[in-house]
């Protein structure tokens, strides 16, 4: 199957992403990547999930780190940089060319990004949170793209984002859809959904 490369990520949709990210500090892309890398990367995620390569994801960090399935629900594996299967590359390609774009319009500075698969069980969910730590402000710009087949709105499973403002962005997980945000700015949450739901989530991060 072939997969478009990074330089077919459509302009228009990186422009309007940062244009966004300026403005409001999130933005929300439908159809980031085509549909055959979409049903590649679901694919992996769920051959990953087969061979029970997926953990159950920790909270914390250090010393502090744990598990704790009241907080968080998913299993994650972390993607390798450097692995050649043609829809991660492709993937990585159109993260690579977000990444440059957002540099050069907003001066972020963000140097490499750490992403993983993840997915979340039925009834699994993700508590309110932010992304960056009190004692690491590394993370910059956090990314989720949604792998997800025919999803329903009465599938559930939103991402919510708390606005500034007290009120909220709930986005649906449809397949393709590829959520950014300003790590520090925003806490959100993952609800719970009917079904399971498999993603990418990642974050770009300044030079440690």
């Amino acid at each position: 199957m072939m997969h478009r490369g990074a330089d077919s990520v459509d302009g228009l949709v990186l422009a309007r992403l940062v244009e966004d990210l300026s403005a409001r500090g999130y933005s929300v892309a439908a159809d980031f990547l085509d549909a055959s890398t979409i049903a590649s990367l679901r694919a992996n995620a769920l051959e990953l999930d087969r061979a029970g390569r997926l953990a159950p994801a920790a909270v914390g960090r250090g010393t502090d780190r744990r598990l704790h399935a009241g907080v968080r629900g998913d299993r994650i594996h972390w993607l390798d940089d450097t692995g050649d299967d043609p829809a991660e590359a492709c993937t990585r390609g159109a993260f690579e060319a977000l990444r440059l774009a957002v540099n050069r319009e907003l001066a972020l500075g963000l140097f490499d990004l750490e992403a993983h698969y993840a997915a979340y069980p039925a009834g699994a969910g993700y508590a309110r949170h932010r992304d960056c730590f009190t004692d690491d402000e590394h993370r910059v710009l956090s990314i989720v793209l949604y792998l997800n087949r025919a999803w329903r709105p009465s599938d559930g499973g939103r991402l919510r984002i708390h606005l500034p403002d007290a009120t909220v962005k709930d986005v649906l997980p449809v397949g393709g859809t590829l959520v950014a945000f300003l790590s520090a700015q925003f806490e959100h949450e993952v609800l719970p959904a009917a079904r399971e739901r498999v993603s990418i989530a990642g974050w770009f991060r300044t030079r440690a």
